[in-house]
């Protein structure tokens, strides 16, 4: 049975922490390590993962230096055939490990195996809608445009997909391998996933059931805009040295579908007026979407002027009809596409 080392990097997540751990030793596949990478948290995040007693768990320290760093210090550190990675304020099912495994073991061609995952509120309630990406034929332009895999705790990655990937960076004042960029705060899993569709012969493939929980949390969401626009751009920039042709084809592409994703943030966040106005860029910037993906597009502008035009307590209970049927009509779907 192979080893698989799950990297939690952990940086003010006290209130969730308790509830990650503990969903990866509910796991089924036994056969893991835990490298908890302490990423300078100042809160009590640390001191509630040393009441764990569980011997397949190591705590790694350093300073801060955000999610990527603490990512690579957590590959250096591994001793796994596979990797796994999950944020310290999300979740897995019990199966997750066990089925990623799997999937990896009955397909040697895939490097990268991810699941669905199921939106939960800040208290972990679950708001029943789902991430429900297409699961075969992932290319290159589909990571750069739409991230299939969703978030950073939904894939598990063999070792190998990393050491082809590998380089060296000196961002903390000493020349180290890395894997995810550290100089990147916003899309550095889409940047790496790019990195090894273009750049090795692994296949990133996904399985139907939502195995991971991911926490939706909107707090500083509407000041990151700009921030993830700013990110966005270095990634364009860094892929466009190997991979001029891809970028000359996607780049207008990734910013409209990423205009249009945080359209729909500022839906979330009730600013309809900010909606409306990304909306209209992401079509200016890129009206193909429109024919692309016409139900998406149509939804986000309705929403966005719905939520600018209508009376709050009448948009909310039509917001409210209408993700109960977008729930419904997503869980038919992967219970359908799940293997019986």
């Amino acid at each position: 049975m192979k080893t698989v080392s799950v990297v939690i990097p952990v940086y003010k997540v006290e209130k969730y922490i308790a509830a990650t751990v503990q969903s990866v030793l509910a796991q089924t596949y036994k056969n893991f390590e835990l490298l908890i990478v302490d990423d300078g948290s100042p809160d009590r995040s640390i001191e509630i993962c040393q009441q764990f007693t569980d011997p397949r768990i190591k705590i790694i320290r350093q300073e801060n230096q955000g999610v990527s760093a603490a990512r690579n210090t957590g590959i250096r550190y591994a001793q796994g055939e596979y990797l796994a990675f999950l944020d310290g304020d999300d979740l897995w099912l019990p199966e997750k490990l066990e089925k990623h495994i799997l999937h990896l073991e009955n397909s040697p061609s895939v490097g990268v195996s991810f699941s669905r995952s199921a939106f939960i509120d800040e208290t972990g309630k679950p708001l029943n809608l789902y991430q429900m990406p297409k699961l075969n034929e992932i290319t290159p332009d589909l990571i750069f445009c739409r991230n299939p895999i969703g978030n950073g705790s939904a894939p598990v990655i063999r070792r190998e997909v990393f050491e082809a990937i590998k380089f060296q960076d000196s961002f903390s004042d000493r020349a180290e391998p890395c894997y995810f960029d550290p100089r990147l705060h916003h899309f550095e899993d889409v940047e790496c996933w790019l990195r090894i569709v273009l750049k090795t012969n692994w296949q990133v493939e996904g399985i139907p059931e939502a195995l991971t929980l991911y926490r939706v949390n909107l707090k500083g969401a509407s000041t990151n805009i700009s921030k993830q626009l700013e990110d966005l751009e270095k990634v364009i920039e860094k892929t466009r040295a190997y991979a001029p042709e891809q970028v000359e084809r996607c780049a207008n592409r990734a910013r409209a579908y990423e205009l249009r994703f945080l359209a729909r943030r500022s839906v979330s966040l009730r600013n309809g007026k900010a909606a409306v106005e990304l909306a209209h860029r992401a079509l200016a910037t890129h009206w193909r979407i429109f024919i692309e993906e016409p139900r998406r597009t149509l939804l986000t502008l309705g929403a966005a002027y719905s939520l600018l035009l209508l009376p709050q307590s009448f948009y909310r209970q039509i917001e409210e009809i209408a993700l109960k049927i977008t729930g419904a009509a997503q869980k038919r779907r992967i219970l359908q596409e799940q293997p019986r």
